[in-house]
């Protein structure tokens, strides 16, 4: 297995693949990390899922993008973001139950961010030749909201979309982008005592994209703000599936 570091989009990116000399991947996986964490957080699923479904090894690319800006200045030092968050007015909201009147916000830093995703997963096709139906995008937290608004905006559909710990932004948006975009499948799960991101808006996301044609596995797990080992599990079966 090897691991190398590489700029996509603009954007530094591990890369872990079990392929011999140029051998060319069946299946890329794109993964964004969260909130506040290091541009390594994700790496090791890499492994861990080889080592879940071995055959992955034979047909799958990982890539992990880090996010672009950095924390360091206000104390979360090897943090990084997508976006900021103006996590006081977040906290308020969760409080006070007044979490649904975020639903229709539009990120500051969100279309920067999509647009270099977007520009991202367009290298990546020109360099492998493989199309969108060959990309599987997702990511936990603040990541997994970018990988949402992203497969949306896709003038293809990607082969899937892993939702960890998400929730739901721009409601109006992604609803008219669902409604036009062509069915993908969507794996989505989320604990249900999150402190940060409330259980019931990952369901109004879930409903959204069901309600638009998206087949949804929604996995909800008794568990906080994180990735359960049953739906990294399953990610592991969905890009199985689509490896063929």
């Amino acid at each position: 297995m090897q691991q190398t570091q590489t700029t996509l989009g603009g954007l530094t990116c591990r890369v872990i693949d079990d392929l011999s000399d140029g051998q060319q991947p069946r299946l890329i996986a794109v993964l964004c990390h969260g909130f506040g964490a290091p541009g390594t957080d994700l790496v090791s699923l890499g492994p861990e899922l080889m080592r879940e479904r071995p055959e992955l090894a034979s047909c799958v690319r990982f890539i992990f993008p880090e996010a672009p800006l950095s924390l360091d200045a206000i104390g979360m030092f090897g943090g990084r973001a997508w976006w900021h968050l103006d996590v006081a007015k977040l906290n308020a909201a969760i409080e006070s139950d007044d979490f649904r009147n975020q639903r229709n916000d539009l990120p500051e830093g969100l279309t920067e961010a999509t647009a270099m995703l977007s520009s991202l997963i367009d290298e990546v096709c020109e360099q492998t030749g493989l199309p969108m139906s060959r990309i599987v995008l997702g990511g936990f937290s603040q990541g997994s909201m970018l990988a949402t608004d992203v497969a949306l905006r896709l003038a293809e559909p990607p082969a899937g979309l892993c939702i960890w710990s998400g929730t739901l932004l721009c409601e109006a948006e992604w609803r008219e982008r669902a409604k036009n975009q062509q069915p993908f499948p969507v794996l989505q799960s989320h604990g249900r005592q999150d402190p940060l991101l409330p259980f019931a808006a990952a369901e109004w996301l879930r409903d959204l994209l069901s309600e638009n044609g998206m087949p949804v596995e929604f996995l909800p797990f008794d568990g906080p703000h994180t990735i359960s080992y049953e739906s990294m599990k399953q990610y592991a079966e969905l890009l199985v599936r689509v490896c063929g």
